[in-house]
């Protein structure tokens, strides 16, 4: 099946589509692989191979790109990735210019949260997983600054608050808060929301 070539990423339709365009009826061929299993929908329109075909399933930071578009992966699945906090995180959570969304499927759980440009643009990295998957993903200082912008009731008013946020509710690691480029997080302020817990945020950084 020449499905098996493109594992490496969520199948769309239309390339399913284009897969299958041998058969009479590519969408009852759709809905056969389905109902066998042989493929997972993430959602409609959006597939991956399913465990009888006994491939790698693509990362899930790489479906959560696809699942929900224009996003990128942020907030405590981006600290986790970048070491920043010692949990592993059980749903990918991300940030989209679209309205906020949650996903529950076969292959995981999807939280999208809201962010609206410029800011949204700011910080977004493009990173390579595997040779042939390529993610985009919060930079930490952007997916710090997502957190607290994206932290209901979390207004930064001291730097005794800010460290408790960090460190206690955060849990994250002293050593690597210092390696943060606060002059970038700075750069961002002018078309930040919660501007003031930001500003306070670079300055409880600058005491470490």
């Amino acid at each position: 099946m020449m499905i098996k070539n493109h594992i490496d990423a969520p199948l769309h339709r239309h390339l399913m589509l284009e897969l299958l365009r041998e058969y009479k009826r590519p969408n009852d061929k759709i809905s056969e692989l389905l109902k066998r299993g042989d493929l997972i929908s993430v959602r409609r329109g959006l597939y991956v191979l399913g465990p009888k075909i006994d491939l790698p399933l693509p990362e899930p930071f790489l479906i959560a790109n696809h699942l929900r578009g224009p996003s990128y992966v942020s907030l405590e699945s981006a600290l986790s990735y970048w070491g920043f906090i010692p949990e592993r995180t059980f749903e990918v959570s991300s940030v989209t210019v679209k309205s906020p969304k949650k996903y529950k499927t076969q292959v995981g759980r999807f939280n999208y949260q809201q962010l609206l440009t410029p800011y949204y643009s700011f910080g977004v990295r493009s990173v390579q997983l595997t040779p042939k998957q390529t993610i985009l993903i919060a930079s930490p200082e952007k997916a710090i600054c997502d957190k607290i912008v994206l932290t209901s009731k979390i207004n930064l008013r001291s730097i005794k608050q800010t460290r408790e946020f960090l460190l206690e509710d955060l849990r994250m690691d002293d050593d690597m808060l210092k390696t943060l480029d606060l002059d970038i997080i700075d750069s961002w302020l002018d078309n930040a929301p919660k501007k003031n817990s930001l500003k306070m945020l670079i300055n409880t950084l600058q005491e470490l």
